[in-house]
């Protein structure tokens, strides 16, 4: 292999101590820095970073020289940082959602079921609409390829109304098998 399209740091901190209060920042701006070197190099094409919070990214747009191209996070219905998307866009990082049906916890959900029903589609439908909308890059996970194919058809758009409904939405809780993740409980 010549390159790498994308490499991420996983997480900003160890899943052991994920919910602690020390930020790592000097680990993880020593992480960047070989990836910053790796990109420089063209072995790379693009680098980013997963789970990292505003402070995280500040970290290294303020210590680093390049900026992160992606930031990986947790984001669905029910479970949206606005404000670090806001953050990210405003600094030029791609968002890309991952979890984008909640580990799979919204599916079932009676509201969702509902909004999702005034448009004519399925519930993870309206999750990666949802994030679209946003400006967000969705990383639906399928367990067929008619399940892809089903994520994928999400011609219509969702009102602004109900988008103003979705961010609001606090219906929603992790199962008991989810809730056991560091990146779920934060």
């Amino acid at each position: 292999m010549e390159y790498l399209d994308l490499i991420l740091i996983h997480a900003p901190k160890p899943w052991a101590d994920y919910t602690g209060t020390d930020g790592f920042a000097a680990g993880n701006l020593a992480a960047w820095q070989g990836l910053e070197a790796a990109y420089q190099a063209g072995k790379v094409r693009a680098i980013g970073v997963a789970n990292f919070d505003q402070a995280d990214l500040q970290n290294l747009l303020d210590h680093g020289t390049v900026a992160p191209m992606v930031d990986q996070v947790l984001a669905h219905i029910g479970k949206t940082p606005l404000d670090l998307i806001d953050f990210a866009q405003n600094h030029d990082i791609l968002v890309e959602a991952h979890s984008p049906f909640g580990h799979g916890d919204l599916v079932s959900n009676s509201d969702l079921q509902a909004i999702a029903g005034t448009y004519g589609v399925t519930v993870p439908q309206l999750a990666v609409r949802y994030l679209l909308q946003l400006g967000l890059a969705p990383l639906p996970k399928a367990t067929s390829a008619d399940h892809m194919r089903s994520n994928a058809a999400i011609d219509f758009v969702i009102s602004d109304a109900d988008m103003a409904k979705l961010k609001a939405w606090t219906g929603f809780h992790y199962s008991d098998e989810t809730s056991v993740f560091p990146v779920y409980q934060k």
